[in-house]
């Protein structure tokens, strides 16, 4: 049995994407995944719902729990952790996937898109730890992990898009804080970012358009980093910052073409922000 058999992991924005990804790479070790996303109907543009997945979860060999649930909702998101717990007799883990980007500066920027990237990257995060917390003390196996980059206080990653920058940095404060706030209870906390651009709807649509998408890869090396993540026990792993790329070569992968997103092409991958 894998590692990860019969552990509970909720994934929010987990309707397409990274999210997705990693809900079929832990279900192919029999977990159960609580899709926690606010795509219940589908989106002419982008494929993918909490119901599709579900589908996709339990071919691959998990059991599923989809959850329309907005990460903004205090009430919401309780009533999606009590419902998971219900089903599967416990949470395990939590991962922060859900994101708000817009890549203007502050003078751009309408207020109101700052106050929604503020709270589905920074709030969501201390949110769902809140909502999660009674029931990742009582796990053997707790983890929260968070899709944020290393905090790098150089002015050319505030300079462009600094609104978007504060509300991803926060996310990686509140990973440091909680991770030495719940080590007494054995939760792990960390962060994870990619080394490069990881094609999919965000890049295209938000983050350099179709061009960019071949010069990505694709979301399983995250899936696969996070698998590295919540499969490493006893907070042996707490309150990092993880670059999926090093992590990978640190548990021995050696071969990232196989994670290309454009597999005829010879192009230089582009880093992400932040790194």
């Amino acid at each position: 049995m894998g590692t990860l058999h019969n552990r509970t992991i909720i994934i929010t924005g987990a309707s397409r994407g990274i999210g997705r990804e990693m809900a079929l790479r832990f279900a192919a070790d029999g977990a159960n995944i609580i899709i926690a996303a606010k795509s219940a109907e589908p989106h002419p543009k982008l494929p993918g719902t909490i119901y599709t997945v579900a589908e996709e979860v339990e071919k691959a060999g998990g059991q599923a729990l989809p959850v329309q649930v907005d990460v903004r909702d205090e009430d919401a998101l309780n009533a999606m952790v009590q419902a998971g717990a219900d089903k599967f007799g416990g949470i395990d883990a939590v991962i922060n996937n859900a994101g708000a980007i817009k890549l203007v500066n502050s003078e751009m920027l309408p207020l109101k898109r700052f106050d929604l990237m503020y709270q589905i990257n920074t709030r969501a995060v201390l949110a769902t730890a809140k909502a999660a917390l009674p029931w990742l003390k009582k796990s053997e196996h707790a983890h929260i992990l968070s899709l944020s980059p290393p905090v790098n206080m150089d002015p050319k990653w505030f300079q462009h898009y600094g609104p978007y920058t504060v509300t991803k940095y926060g996310m990686s404060m509140l990973t440091i804080g909680l991770a030495a706030e719940y080590q007494r209870y054995g939760i792990a906390v960390n962060s994870l970012w990619p080394q490069t651009l990881i094609s999919t709807a965000a890049i295209e649509f938000e983050g350099g358009g179709k061009a960019a998408m071949s010069k990505g890869r694709q979301p399983a090396i995250m899936a696969d980093a996070a698998y590295e993540i919540l499969s490493t026990d006893n907070c042996q792993l707490s309150g990092q910052i993880l670059i999926d790329e090093q992590l990978l070569k640190d548990r021995g992968v050696t071969d990232f073409e196989q994670y290309r997103f454009d597999t005829d092409s010879d192009k230089d991958l582009m880093n992400d922000l932040f790194v």
